[in-house]
């Protein structure tokens, strides 16, 4: 995640962004950015202040580190990893962890090899998209840069050395300590990323540059063989993590690494169609991706494909392009069924974020990081074009207008994070709206990819610019249970809110032993609503709750502890859904413990329709998406105004289609979900 660069694995991520909310970091290493041009007339993509961020060190000699025409080109092209905002709408370049005055060198580094693999695929796609030769240029530099910090002797073949300092001298040690240490040791996000790069830019100079694309073959291969070697060694092998059958072949254990893996793979498969290796690499990582697929309507994670075998109540938005990875593997595996799952997280999981509130940070299992950052928002937006393009469903398109005009307005700033006349992505959007405008390599180069699909979609991009304030919202929300408005039991605060695993919610939770009872205010709403209590399971607990609305039983929950398994925490937070919702005109439940002792830690509300609008030079568009898993009738449009409703089931496909000139009636479909447009 942008905001200070946290590594080692998801859970270091994770618990890093509980208590990060600023860049945090030390002096400018580099003058501020010169004006930039407009991209070309009707385009989004602007590559100027990407182009910005590029320097170029030329490295010592180093065992085990070479790179293409190292002899002739000793020169190598790397983006700074953060700007942050000058006066003047100017930004420095800056390096990761404090500077050394003395030596000029930084804590971790000036680069890191995340950045330079993800840079390289903006300037790919953006030279097989446009022609543009400078583009091409600057792509080939990159990985020619890429190439470099990737070992390639020893044991650690194949790996890559995370970072870099101005001088090209490799820190592959760096402060404060990441995993692996030393970061080419093991497998890793930068392994993955580096696939990603090196398939996507073979497929590009295979029929440009053969000698450049072959010597990218070479290092592909050594990545690859690292992966088989250090993740695939354990193919077929399944494992429990609280109770939940897991595959321990992904890498890192990720399934959001291995997707970037994966989007690389796909992309050399389809154009090295005669490497088994490869091949079979691809489908086995695909697999494990697919298996992390979880949920339905009524249950979370609402059918979206889990990021991390260790946590079965840990989802983020910062690199969730599994559903894109599985629609390209699907398609150059020719294997319809990979993208099952990844049409699942679109319909189901992808609505319900959005009229939720966007694309959080983690939601685990309820909002708890609700910083959002461009990285997040352009894996949701290229994982719904992947799919949409993959099976051919409108739908999805829709959706990712949606959840690209996040980027010109439909946000809770109301502000637009992305510049077309600049090329600059600010680096987040903070929980009270307040915008982090300094704009480093990774939200730059994910709000370029976003820009790039959307410049291949400019349907999608017109209706994302067009369509682009939200004027009503009503989703998810999570309600403490230490908010109790009454109780005999009592809050328990423990030393952290992450578990290991996940995080409590507003760092404390409910404990009610048996007989004990408590009433919770779920707040005024204007109809019905599925509640779904999150409590914190130890393994091999039995304890039961019974649930009121008024004298109203709505549900028996039995909160059964499953074995730890590989999971980080013997505990899980999980959420289970009542059998009745808690009507409009009783906003209050009351829980009593039956048996046992029972950690209530909040209660997950979701509207038996959830919906969200937006509106704008456009037009306007409507989102509603339903809770419960019966078909549900319900009116759209509006009175005197013209507009199309649009019914879409699970599957993604269009089940309805009107033209209403007022108002009609429709009916929603479970796991589906509807558009009104005008």
């Amino acid at each position: 995640m942008k905001n200070s660069r946290p590594r080692g694995g998801v859970a270091a991520l994770a618990a890093a962004t509980l208590a990060l909310t600023g860049v945090g970091l030390t002096a400018p290493a580099a003058a501020p950015s010169a004006s930039a041009a407009p991209p070309p007339s009707g385009a989004l993509t602007n590559l100027a202040h990407l182009d910005f961020l590029l320097d170029t060190a030329t490295p010592p000699e180093q065992p085990g580190h070479t790179t293409y025409r190292l002899e002739v080109e000793p020169e190598l092209t790397l983006p700074w990893t953060y700007a942050d905002a000058r006066d003047g709408g100017t930004f420095e370049r800056v390096g990761g962890g404090p500077l050394d005055p003395a030596t000029g060198d930084w804590g971790q580094g000036a680069y890191n090899a995340d950045d330079v693999s993800r840079a390289a695929v903006v300037y790919i796609r953006h030279w097989q998209q446009t022609g543009d030769a400078a583009s091409r240029d600057t792509a080939y530099e990159l990985l020619r840069s890429l190439a470099y910090l990737q070992t390639v002797e020893g044991p650690n073949a194949g790996n890559v050395v995370l970072w870099m300092q101005p001088d090209g001298e490799l820190n592959p040690s760096a402060e404060p300590v990441e995993l692996p240490d030393p970061s080419d040791s093991d497998q890793s996000y930068w392994l993955a990323r580096t696939l990603w790069a090196f398939g996507e830019g073979f497929a590009a100079f295979a029929d440009d540059d053969a000698d450049f694309a072959a010597f990218l073959a070479d290092r592909l291969e050594l990545a690859r063989a690292a992966v088989d070697r250090q993740a695939l060694d354990r193919y077929g092998v399944f494992v429990e993590s609280d109770g939940w059958r897991v595959p321990d072949w992904l890498i890192v254990g990720g399934a959001d690494a291995t997707a970037e893996a994966v989007l690389g793979l796909s992309a050399y498969v389809e154009a090295a169609e005669d490497d088994a290796a490869a091949r079979d690499t691809l489908a086995k990582l695909a697999e494990g991706i697919a298996a992390m697929g979880l949920g339905d309507e009524r249950s979370w994670p609402y059918g979206g494909i889990l990021p991390w075998t260790q946590s079965r109540s840990f989802w983020h938005a910062w690199g969730s392009q599994m559903p894109a990875a599985l629609a390209e593997a699907s398609v150059a595996l020719d294997d319809p069924e990979l993208a099952d799952p990844a049409v699942r997280d679109n319909t189901g999981l992808t609505p319900t974020l959005l009229t939720a509130g966007g694309p959080d940070n983690g939601w685990m299992p309820t909002p708890g990081d609700r910083v959002q950052i461009a990285y997040g928002v352009d894996s949701r937006v290229q994982s719904l074009l992947a799919v949409a393009d993959a099976r051919d469903l409108d739908g999805l398109r829709e959706l990712a207008a949606v959840q690209a005009a996040w980027y010109f307005g439909a946000n809770r700033a109301g502000e637009a994070m992305y510049d077309p006349a600049t090329g600059v992505t600010f680096d987040g959007l903070q929980p009270d709206g307040s915008i982090n405008r300094n704009s480093g390599a990774e939200s730059t180069i994910h709000g370029l990819l976003s820009m790039l699909a959307l410049d291949a979609h400019p349907d999608v991009a017109e209706r994302a610019r067009s369509v682009a304030t939200v004027t009503d919202r009503e989703g998810l929300v999570a309600v403490e249970a230490e908010s109790a408005t009454s109780t005999t039991g009592a809050v328990v605060t423990p030393p952290s809110a992450w578990t290991g695993e996940s995080a409590f919610g507003g760092g404390a939770y409910l404990r009610l032993e048996r007989g004990e009872t408590a009433t919770i205010d779920l707040g005024a709403a204007d109809q019905a609503r599925q509640i779904e209590p999150v409590t914190w399971l130890r393994e091999g607990q039995n304890s039961r709750t019974l649930w009121k609305s008024g004298r109203i039983p709505i549900g028996a929950l039995t909160h059964n502890g499953p074995p730890q398994g590989i999971s980080g925490a013997p505990g899980v937070l999980l959420p289970q859904t009542l059998t009745l919702p808690a009507l409009s005109s009783r906003p209050t439940v009351t829980v009593t413990s039956t048996n046992g002792t029972t950690d209530l830690d909040a209660l997950i509300l979701r509207p038996a329709v959830s919906r969200l609008v937006l509106e704008g030079a456009g037009g306007s568009t409507q989102l509603l998406h339903p809770a419960g898993p019966l078909p549900l009738p319900v009116t759209v449009g509006a009175s005197g105004s013209p507009s199309t409703v649009r019914v879409y089931d699970a599957s993604g496909e269009l089940v309805t289609e009107r033209s209403l000139s007022g108002t009609g009636r429709v009916l929603l479909r479970p796991g589906g979900f509807a558009l009104v447009t005008r």
